[in-house]
């Protein structure tokens, strides 16, 4: 995939005038595809969600929507309430330490991730547990990238991950109900995966607070808790890590967390969803789509056990 710097990124109003200049032509189809292979982008509606195997057709979400509408309980449990209460939430200074059971153990400071690691632009699904889903253009790059750069020793199986732990910042971590910090885990071979990214923007912009700024992983198939925010350290190791939700919900939210429409929540459905902006429901697709390229990693392996 090619690498684009990140003040190259089409921003939101620039796919929609695009767009809509294509729609006046009457080259919504092959002219689309045409115009974004020459700008090394993709447009506002399309299928190939960074090789993703779906046949569904995906507008993007936008901007508006993914900035204000968030999952981040460190702050609320309130989806629309998170915008104003993440305001003025300082991501500078900031370091992310990597360690564990790696032989280049090391402490990455902002300037080092954003001159270390070269930001390309991934489209992406992103499927919550609760039922909706977004579309959403990421500015990452592979988490293998940093973890190939820090030598993982054989005894490396998993990869933890942990947010930051601010009350003075967060007031959401006043809820006991949680066991603060987040914590979240991979598999290696899931954490190598290509589609697994650490994101440091969206849009073409830098990622605000809500969205989890500085930086955060990304992990399309999985639903979007997986998805760890405002990460301040990164562990191999060899024991599966325990997770926020698996020891706040065990008999609700297992390790794998993959976007699976035959596995119910115990609660509710997950044979569909709804996209944020857009109206009614569409089926779920299994590993949100991207089966092709993450369904080897699980063959074998009864996904209702490993939930």
């Amino acid at each position: 995939m090619k690498k684009i710097p990140s003040s190259e990124i089409t921003p939101e109003h620039v796919y929609r005038s695009r767009r809509s200049f294509i729609k006046t032509l009457g080259f919504v189809g092959a002219g689309a595809a045409v115009l974004a292979a020459c700008q090394g982008k993709l447009p506002e509606e399309t299928s190939a969600v960074s090789g993703g195997g779906s046949t569904q057709a995906d507008k993007l979400t936008s901007y508006e929507d993914v900035i204000s509408y968030n999952n981040y309980y460190e702050f609320t449990t309130n989806k629309t309430g998170v915008v104003s209460l993440a305001e003025g939430f300082k991501t500078e200074p900031w370091t992310v330490e990597v360690g564990g059971l790696v032989n280049k153990p090391g402490t990455y400071d902002l300037e080092k991730i954003r001159s270390g690691f070269q930001p390309e632009e991934r489209i992406y699904r992103m499927r919550c547990v609760e039922g909706w889903s977004m579309v959403i253009p990421w500015l990452g790059f592979p988490l293998s990238e940093l973890l190939k750069e820090v030598e993982p020793t054989s005894e490396a199986k998993y990869v933890r991950f942990q947010t930051v732990y601010d009350p003075d910042q967060m007031p959401g971590l006043s809820n006991t109900y949680f066991p603060w910090p987040y914590i979240e885990g991979l598999r290696m071979d899931e954490a190598m995966n290509d589609l697994t990214i650490l994101s440091t923007g969206l849009y073409g912009e830098e990622l605000l607070p809500q969205n989890g700024a500085p930086i955060r992983l990304v992990v399309p198939w999985k639903y979007g808790f997986k998805s760890i925010k405002s990460i301040v350290k990164i562990d191999l190791v060899s024991e599966m890590p325990v997770s926020l939700w698996m020891a706040a919900g065990p008999t609700e939210y297992g390790f794998y967390a993959n976007v699976n429409p035959n596995v119910d929540h115990p609660r509710w459905s997950q044979a569909t969803e709804r996209r944020i902006g857009e109206s009614g429901r569409i089926p779920t697709e299994m590993f949100n789509g991207y089966e092709e390229e993450v369904a080897g990693m699980y063959e074998g392996m009864d996904l209702v056990e490993y939930f």
